[in-house]
């Protein structure tokens, strides 16, 4: 019996190898290929299984690259500063400097036990001050450029941290940390101005080899619609409500109204019966984040006791109060036609307010819906524009308000300003003076990077301003441009600021002139293959494609999309599907797995445990089957490394059958089935290996193969072939399709659509020779008169009878 291979030697000895002779080099020759990682933030002490998951299929995806013949960029780095870093070195008691460095060095080590062709020279640090160097410089030329501005912005507030908290930092209206209320309160922000890029963003989608639903997400979150401002006249008041609605062709079928709580009017136009009501849901709706107030799931509201008029049939419309309406998007207020939408029916029936319908199939009016209609009709109850089409009317019913001055066409979107600073010390600091004579002044780019002080206490402060406030030796400064006393921003930029232009940096990090060379950008930019979690398909893509629009925009690269093809790789869960956390002890570390078992095997075991796009559930059981899988292939070579065979013609199709299943299933990112693929074709291997061996080439395309996947093993077995160079020097085979053909085909038989029998025929006989002897082998069964005799090439024989 074979001696099983013995992972840790191998992984250590081939670790060496490649320490001394890099497997990827840049000969210059080659065309590059980029593919990169979502670095991660060093929050935590260490890595899961599920982290693994996407290291391994982008080391995959490169090895795979490098065997067809590129130069692979494959950097690594660190999304070190912001609140994820800060809140995990509040909780231990340490510096951030000190814990984010100790879980880099940590999380380091795990990624290199991946093998993973990572090119450290490349490595970027969002905390390094050459980094965050351009980070600042970016800002400074937006600010110039007149997209980073000052504004007044309620901001989530807990009343017992006495400190601003991001959104992801407040759940069910409460703080995660202290679990009090969450309120909001007006603090000073920096803004940077998005939405004069969100027609090229929502445009530029079409550019994109993304995931459809992905391009969805972000085509919702920018949110462009056409429709039509609308004033509403208030009984008894001089005021009216302006509404934005995408629906105008609905207006005679407006039966409420309501405003977002902070709507500016919310509170003044209630009445003495209702105004106690109307402020406690006011004050409630404050302390839920948006977030929380467009995803609850049932809506709540209160009556304001007052009406506006509908501008068309001079209606009584009531005003509701609810949250799921924002005040900043439209205008914060919404007329409501719950015959025509979803949610606004939900709270017309929950509240009893009257349906109207206005849109019908075929003009016939349905006197008792039991859902919105939202599908084209005729229009109805409608005045003048009774017996319309719906989609005529909602095209020309802008017009026709705007012409009668009651209203006028607009282009609205959900996409709203980025929120840029925090109110916290970890982060870059914001390079602006504040000058009384000048204003707001940038930091001249020559005196970048405006450096993080070293602080001892860093925790908020409690008074909603940044710990960099209490530094008065650094805030404290004079002014660039005029030279008065002025003192520096204190506010700090959030972790985004970093994350969504790292990918520029890798290729060029120890430029200190520029944040990346014009030659190597040309030469090495954009990122060809993106790979990571679903969880950033909004945000993070959003701002990193809007970051190199601007880029672009003043002539630092000549793309304007950063990333060409993406892949966004499902979560490992624990037992039952429930999320892996520290918090819920189901965390499973990949140190011992690769001590028990290598790393070759846990890599192997990542792509299997299901559908790489899919979350899966995590049985740590399965690796044992990998193990064997591997353990087999060794065996096999290392038993036939010596024979001397002639390659039969069987040996030949099943090769050239390997070599197409496992790249075709490779190119469309099917990669638990090329494992399976890969046990499917050694079983093969090892049944013709007992009728004498089998030869060498076969099992070289095999090593080949599962290169990318197995590396130690694979580049031990290519050298036990005699071979002096590595294997990732070699190219990734192509299948030859004539010698795939099999001699003889099995084709199943059917009659009328059911399975009767089967037949052998060589696989170059017609149609004709197969129907013949299809009818010879189902003879008996053949008891009617045969109408139709079907042949599929290759696949069945189907005759119909009656």
């Amino acid at each position: 019996m074979a001696t099983p291979y013995n992972h840790k030697e191998i992984e250590k000895k081939w670790r060496k190898v490649w320490e001394e002779h890099p497997v990827n080099i840049n000969d210059g020759k080659k065309s590059k290929y980029y593919c990169l990682d979502m670095f991660p933030y060093p929050s935590g002490s260490g890595l899961h299984v599920g982290h693994w998951r996407g290291y391994v299929i982008s080391d995959v995806w490169s090895r795979y690259k490098i065997l067809k013949g590129y130069y692979i960029i494959h950097p690594m780095g660190w999304d070190a500063f912001g609140l994820p870093a800060e809140n995990y070195a509040i909780k231990m008691g340490v510096h951030p400097s000190k814990s984010t460095a100790e879980n880099v060095a940590n999380i380091k080590r795990q990624i290199n036990e991946i093998a993973a062709i990572y090119d450290w020279d490349m490595e970027v640090n969002t905390t390094d001050p050459a980094f965050y160097k351009w980070t600042q410089w970016i800002f400074v030329k937006m600010f110039k450029a007149g997209l980073a501005y000052e504004k007044e912005m309620p901001i989530n507030w807990c009343p017992d941290c006495k400190t601003g908290l991001a959104n992801e930092e407040v759940v069910d209206g409460s703080c995660e940390r202290c679990g009090a209320p969450v309120t909001k309160k007006n603090l000073r922000q920096w803004m940077l101005k998005i939405t004069e890029y969100a027609d090229r963003l929502l445009e530029d989608l079409d550019k994109l080899e993304w995931p459809e639903k992905v391009k969805k997400m972000q085509s919702d979150w920018i949110g462009k619609s056409y429709g039509a401002e609308v004033d509403f006249a208030l009984e008894g008041r001089e005021e009216t409500i302006k509404v934005y609605t995408t629906r105008p062709d609905t207006l005679y079928g407006a039966t409420f109204m309501v405003l977002a709580p902070e709507h500016v009017l919310a509170a003044q136009i209630a009445t003495d019966e209702q105004k106690s009501l109307v402020e406690d849901y006011i004050f409630k709706a404050s302390m839920k984040s948006s977030v929380d107030r467009l995803q609850d799931k049932e809506k709540t509201g209160v009556f304001t006791g007052s009406y506006a008029i509908n501008p068309l049939n001079k209606e009584l419309v009531p005003i509701w109060i609810s949250d799921y309406v924002l005040a900043d998007y439209g205008t914060g207020a919404i007329m409501c036609v719950p015959a025509h939408d979803d949610r606004d029916f939900e709270f017309a029936k929950k509240f009893n307010i009257p349906i109207i319908q206005v849109i019908a199939k075929e003009g016939v009016e349905n006197p008792d819906l039991t859902e919105a209609y939202t599908e084209p009709g005729i229009m109805i109850n409608s005045g003048e524009f009774n017996g319309m089409n719906s989609l005529d009317a909602k095209r020309d019913v802008p017009g026709i308000l705007e012409a009668r001055g009651i209203g006028k066409k607009t282009t609205n979107y959900k996409l709203r300003d980025w929120v840029f600073s925090r109110q916290r010390y970890w982060g870059e600091p914001i390079p602006i003076v504040h000058c009384e004579h000048c204003g707001a002044v940038p930091v001249p780019e020559d005196q970048l990077p405006l450096l993080l002080p070293e602080v001892e206490k860093y925790q908020p402060t409690g008074t909603g301003e940044s710990p960099l406030a209490d530094i008065h030796e650094w805030v404290n400064t004079t002014c660039p441009a005029c030279g008065a006393p002025a003192k520096r921003e204190t506010n700090t930029m959030p972790q985004w600021a970093g994350s969504s232009w790292y990918f520029l940096r890798y290729v060029d990090n120890k430029n200190d002139n520029e944040l990346v060379s014009k030659e190597k950008a040309e030469k090495l930019l954009p990122v060809d293959m993106y790979i990571g979690g679903v969880e950033h398909a909004v945000l993070h893509l959003l701002y990193s494609r809007f970051y190199t629009k601007f880029l672009h925009d003043i002539g630092v690269v000549d793309f304007d999309e950063p990333f060409t093809k993406l892949f966004n790789q499902g979560m490992i869960n624990g037992k039952n599907g429930i999320k892996m956390s520290k918090s819920k002890g189901n965390v499973v570390s990949p140190d011992d797995l690769v001590q028990d078992y290598g790393c070759d095997s846990l890599r192997l075991y990542e792509l299997f445990v299901g559908p790489p796009e899919l979350d899966s559930e995590w049985d740590e059981r399965g690796i044992d089957g990998v193990y064997r899988f591997i353990n087999r292939f060794y065996n096999l070579v290392m038993e036939n490394k010596e024979k001397d065979v002639a390659p039969t013609k069987e040996m030949i199709k099943i090769r050239n059958k390997m070599v197409h299943t496992i790249t075709e299933r490779l190119e469309n990112f099917s990669l638990n089935t090329v494992v399976s693929g890969f046990m499917e074709y050694n079983n093969k291997l090892i049944d013709l290996s007992k009728n004498g061996g089998l030869d060498k080439e076969t099992l070289e395309t095999a090593i080949i193969l599962l290169a990318p996947f197995i590396p130690h093993v694979s580049s031990e077995l290519w050298a036990e072939l005699g071979h002096e160079t590595s294997v990732f020097e070699e190219t990734w085979p192509e299948a030859d399709e004539n010698a795939m053909k099999d001699d003889e085909l099995e084709i199943p038989i059917q009659i009328n659509g059911k399975t009767k029998g089967t037949v052998s025929v060589p696989a170059e006989a017609d149609k004709d020779e197969i129907i013949a002897k299809a009818k010879e082998v189902v003879a008996d069964k053949l008891t009617g008169t045969i109408v139709k005799e079907i042949y599929v090439p290759g696949k069945i024989v189907n005759i119909v009878i009656k």
